[in-house]
């Protein structure tokens, strides 16, 4: 974490709001994992259920399904880090027995508080991620005082909920959650305020990548059509002191950070390489 790490975002479902459909063939999700790797992706977050705003849960079975056998064919192939994003423990822990050694959970435990101890017998990282309600209604819940201060607060209590349940302050990543249950006012509050989760004492994770807010700050009503706009905000994260930048375009992302590194004088180990 002495610099900022891009996780590739492979999703094997059919519904994701970005890449719905573009993976569920096994081979096809590895190639693209694969590829991901080549191009500088230190995690790669791999996810078999869409929690898009208004998405609908999928069976544990069926998410299992789809997730195992991809993790599985890359870890055989790969020695990538491989996350598991889900927010059901029998879901995370298939993917550990398969390979996987990172737990990206959207709810925070909120939605299965099992997956706390899952994560803390197997002591693996986890990401706690800020979000309200469900991915089916989290949208009409979206209101907020103070959205960087209620964030912050959440997360806290997450950590501690997290500790409690034996999981290391050093395994433990926090997402403020752009995009869930959050208007574009609330996620360009949050982006603005990225520093301030560094108070946390984790490692911070960004998850912007190709989200509406983007497209409608940036006219581009596909999300494929929103590379320029993801960068944009990766860039604001890298300057804030985000360590993980969660991104659909792998290649064009870690690039970007390697020149804005470069300019800031610092190399690729964090260290600086020129005179300021």
């Amino acid at each position: 974490m002495d610099r900022p790490q891009v996780m590739g975002i492979l999703n094997v479902t059919p519904d994701s709001f970005s890449d719905g459909g573009d993976h569920l063939a096994v081979d096809v999700a590895v190639q693209a994992g694969l590829r991901m790797q080549a191009e500088g992706a230190a995690f790669i977050d791999i996810g078999g259920e869409s929690t898009r705003p208004g998405a609908a849960e999928v069976p544990e079975v069926e998410e299992i399904a789809r997730v195992v056998p991809v993790i599985k064919a890359l870890r055989a192939q790969s020695d990538v880090a491989i996350s598991i994003d889900t927010r059901k423990a029998a879901v995370a822990q298939a993917a550990i027995d398969a390979g996987a050694s990172f737990v990206n959970d959207v709810s925070a435990f909120r939605f299965d508080p099992d997956l706390a101890d899952i994560v803390a017998r197997a002591q693996v990282p986890v990401c706690l991620m800020h979000s309200i309600g469900t991915p089916e209604t989290m949208q009409d819940q979206a209101h907020y005082r103070d959205v960087v201060k209620e964030v912050y607060d959440h997360l806290a209590e997450r950590i501690a909920v997290a500790e409690a349940a034996g999981i290391a302050r050093a395994l433990i990543v926090v997402d403020p959650g752009i995009g869930f249950g959050k208007t574009l006012d609330h996620n360009l509050a949050l982006i603005r305020g990225l520093a301030r989760f560094r108070g946390l004492g984790c490692p911070v994770l960004l998850g912007a990548s190709r989200k509406r807010f983007i497209g409608t700050l940036g006219g581009a009503a596909e999300a494929k059509d929103r590379l320029g706009g993801s960068i944009a905000v990766a860039l604001e994260g890298v300057r804030q002191g985000v360590q993980i930048l969660r991104v659909h375009d792998t290649f064009a992302t870690k690039q970007a950070i390697d020149l804005q590194l470069a300019m800031q004088g610092t190399g690729a180990d964090g260290q600086k390489t020129l005179r300021d």
